[in-house]
């Protein structure tokens, strides 16, 4: 498994190079190279050899608990792998490679058009790929799969429709209230200037330096080759300061629990994050109920201004607290508010079940897009840059991942209130930019689990309860009331 994780890794290194140093005229061999990798993965991973090895060691009676899950869990993946033939995977990923450039010269272009052919071919080899994997009711469920194990659409609609009218009621009468100032964060901020504040501030959230790098990416990522090699990128705005900020924290709790899995499991599930979901919580956890915290910047609000004097002169920590949390309902979901943001993810969720059902077809991504930001955030989308090309996600292929976006920040709400209630010290650690304590309980309680537990289960395991969504509608309502004198 450390061999089929090197091939996986490597391959890993090259795609994390065509998003950030790639010169333009090797696309086409990265691609090739790309898809020869993924190829070989996939043969490694569907040997007859490999599959007797764990149908022997799962016939033992004497294994760890840890043994046997690993064991359990990579038989579930070569299963699942072996639904694959070769030549599918090496089309997928130079499908990938295509959609992922033309997207590039689309958002270049500012045009859908340049990008829908690709995107249009891509979508079809994911719906052949629902049909491998096999689904019940619905092909969204068999990719959905993929990203967070047993979540179903049933479970998402759900969720979501439980959820949303009460994000409109709090948005509703945010919306009456006197908004908030965030003029602040529109001013000319030196990119050099935001390098080296979101530089600094990853370090003091305790991003291992030895143990990773940041740059620069059209779209925010993080890639991990393993926990000692892992990579987070950011984009910088200089007439926004907010973008790079949130961007690098978002990134830095993603990198932060991949430098906390556990190094001795590395090629195995229990070395691998528990899903995508949970995965998220973490960067929505750093990112919001720390990031977003007035308690956080008391510490880091006078080093900001030391970075920006001029422009933060007139502002006071209330102001800056304040600006930083407003509601507003805007075109770019990378952007948006807590509250709004789960509009944004709603919409890319029904889009995309659309799409695999075929209710609608990628000619139509622009005008749905369009006609969904006026319904429910009453946006009207200035173009498609800001619009349907904002996201990166499908030229990935990754069709079912957008939802996990609203999981984890329901997750994040859950994990951050039991922490507070776990370590009493921590609200006065925050106001002295002590972070320690808390990523500490992050890695003892999550990041050293790996992929032993479903979401659900460590949720459970941690919290004492399975998710509840209130943890989330609590943390919204107990920020917003103050900031809005609701």
């Amino acid at each position: 498994m450390r061999f089929i994780a090197d091939v996986k890794n490597a391959n890993a290194v090259l795609q994390w190079d065509q998003e950030t140093y790639l010169p333009a005229k090797g696309a086409g061999l990265r691609g090739q190279q790309i898809s020869t990798l993924s190829e070989i993965s996939h043969r490694l991973l569907s040997e007859e050899e490999l599959g007797n090895i764990l149908q022997e060691l799962l016939s033992k009676g004497d294994l760890s608990p840890q043994q046997r899950r690993n064991i359990e869990r990579t038989n579930e993946d070569y299963l699942k792998n072996k639904k694959y033939t070769s030549e599918f995977v090496r089309k997928l990923s130079e499908q990938i490679n295509k959609a992922f450039h033309s997207w590039i010269e689309s958002r270049k272009q500012n045009s859908f058009s340049v990008y829908e052919k690709d995107l249009h071919a891509l979508l079809q080899l994911k719906k052949q790929e629902a049909d491998i994997l096999g689904y019940q009711v619905h092909p969204y469920n068999a990719l959905l799969d993929e990203f967070e194990k047993g979540a179903t659409i049933e479970l998402l609609d759900s969720t979501f429709h439980n959820l949303l009218p009460t994000l409109k009621d709090i948005l509703d009468r945010i919306l009456k209230q006197p908004q908030v100032d965030n003029s602040f964060v529109k001013q000319s901020f030196p990119k050099q200037k935001q390098w080296e504040w979101g530089m600094e501030l990853i370090r003091h959230l305790n991003f291992d330096f030895a143990a990773g790098r940041q740059d620069i990416s059209e779209h925010p990522f993080s890639v991990s080759f393993n926990r000692n090699d892992v990579r987070i990128t950011t984009r910088i705005d200089e007439n926004d300061f907010s973008n790079m900020t949130w961007s690098c924290i978002h990134e830095t709790g993603h990198a932060l629990y991949e430098q906390g899995l556990p190094e001795e499991q590395y090629g195995l599930p229990l070395g691998e994050a528990c899903s995508y979901s949970i995965h998220e919580s973490q960067s929505r956890l750093w990112e919001n109920n720390v990031g977003r915290s007035k308690k956080f910047w008391q510490f880091y609000f006078p080093i900001l201004c030391g970075y920006f004097p001029a422009q933060l002169e007139n502002i006071t920590l209330d102001q800056f607290y304040k600006g930083l949390n407003q509601v507003n309902p805007s075109a770019i979901r990378t952007e948006a508010d807590e509250l709004t943001y789960h509009f944004h993810v709603y919409i890319r969720y029904e889009l995309e079940k659309k799409l695999l059902d075929g209710s609608i077809s990628s000619h139509d991504i622009p005008a749905y897009w369009n006609e969904n930001y006026k319904k429910f955030l009453d946006v009207d989308v200035p173009d498609d840059r800001r619009g349907c090309l904002q996201d990166v996600h499908w030229s990935h292929g990754s069709f079912g991942y957008f939802p996990t976006y609203s999981l984890g920040s329901f997750y994040a709400a859950q994990f951050y209130q039991t922490a507070k209630e776990q370590l009493k010290e921590l609200d006065g650690e925050m106001e002295n930019g002590n972070t320690s304590s808390l990523l500490s309980w992050l890695r003892q309680n999550i990041h050293s689990k790996g992929r032993f537990c479903t979401s659900e289960d460590l949720c459970n395991h941690v919290t004492g309860k399975r998710l509840d969504v209130n943890y989330f509608i609590n943390y919204l309502l107990d920020k917003y009331v103050s900031i809005y004198n609701l």
